[in-house]
């Protein structure tokens, strides 16, 4: 029996299906020589991020192959973005966020070696570096985030998986922003987020956990903000900021600072150095800051109360 049109028709299209899912490669490659028409293959590469996000598969991963200036992105399933070593790969962000992920709530989203800037002494300076709206995860490794009129790294998700968004933060500088370096913001759940190795200088303030805040830092830096270095303050959710073998210095309102807002705020300090800020500790309405007993304070202050270390 002869095939029918119709069968023709519907085995085309399935042939078209699958050669589109073909085309989604596992890795895909940028480069500043590149061109988006390109399959974004190592040896036909694409132009930006934005170009090679389409030709790449859920959960795969796009490598900048030299330097260049990779374009913003917004981000909507698992994948990993690599600029290589060096941090050799950028996005420069006028009047716009850096990147924006707008992943589901099962994805995991990493960025990896990327210089991020915002321009903020142009007339159009880029909104945010980073901003999170929805994933089960984000990993920002060994990144450079500057220039933004508003923050370095935004931590805003509006849904999240049953446990919570969970965000690892390493080896990151972010700096000279309009707001804060990192501010963390859950909405009814909890955000947790761990940072190590990384240095928070320059903005206003360097590190703020407000509403429904899980944060644990070590090993970091929140030097030379404008107003505080580490702060917890939160307004619609409890938050709680845990800080080991890190720094607060030359910050020009406190060194950290639990509280001032409608909701309770609890900071906790080991082996903290606090030194040549206006004030080192400051509490405010339904702020606590927890010591045990092994910080360094320059410049006034003191603890709302002491546990033993255990």
């Amino acid at each position: 029996m002869k095939p029918t049109p119709f069968f023709l028709s519907l085995m085309g299209f399935s042939l078209l299906a699958a050669c589109a899912a073909n085309a989604q490669a596992t890795r895909t490659w940028v480069s500043g020589v590149g061109d988006d028409a390109n399959p974004c293959s190592r040896t036909a590469p694409c132009k930006t991020f934005a170009g090679a996000i389409s030709k790449t598969a859920a959960g795969g991963e796009i490598d900048a192959l030299d330097p260049g200036g990779f374009g913003t992105v917004t981000i909507t399933k698992s994948i990993t973005l690599d600029g290589g070593g060096g941090i050799v790969a950028s996005i420069l962000a006028g009047g716009t966020s850096g990147i924006n992920i707008n992943a589901a709530t099962t994805d995991v989203v990493t960025i990896r070696n990327l210089s991020i800037t915002g321009i903020r002494q142009s007339t159009s300076p880029g909104t945010n570096g980073i901003v999170l709206n929805t994933a089960g995860a984000l990993h920002i490794e060994s990144c450079r985030i500057f220039g933004f009129a508003t923050n370095g790294i935004s931590i805003t998700p509006s849904s999240m998986p049953t446990a919570g968004s969970q965000v690892i933060i390493d080896d990151t500088v972010v700096q000279n922003n309009g707001a804060a370096g990192l501010q963390i913001t859950g909405n009814a759940a909890d955000v947790h987020v761990s940072v190590y190795n990384s240095r928070f200088t320059g903005n206003v303030n360097g590190v703020v956990a407000a509403d429904f805040g899980r944060v644990a830092i070590s090993h970091s830096d929140a030097s030379g903000n404008s107003s505080v270095g580490f702060l917890a303050q939160a307004a619609n959710g409890n938050t709680t900021m845990n800080i080991a073998e890190s720094n607060a210095a030359n910050n020009l309102v406190a060194g950290v600072q639990a509280g001032g807002a409608a909701a309770n705020s609890i900071m906790r300090l080991s082996n903290v150095s606090l030194l040549a800020n206006t004030t080192g500790m400051t509490t405010g309405t339904n702020g606590s800051i927890i010591s045990y007993g092994n910080n360094t304070n320059a410049n006034g202050g003191t603890p709302n109360t002491t546990e033993p270390l255990q």
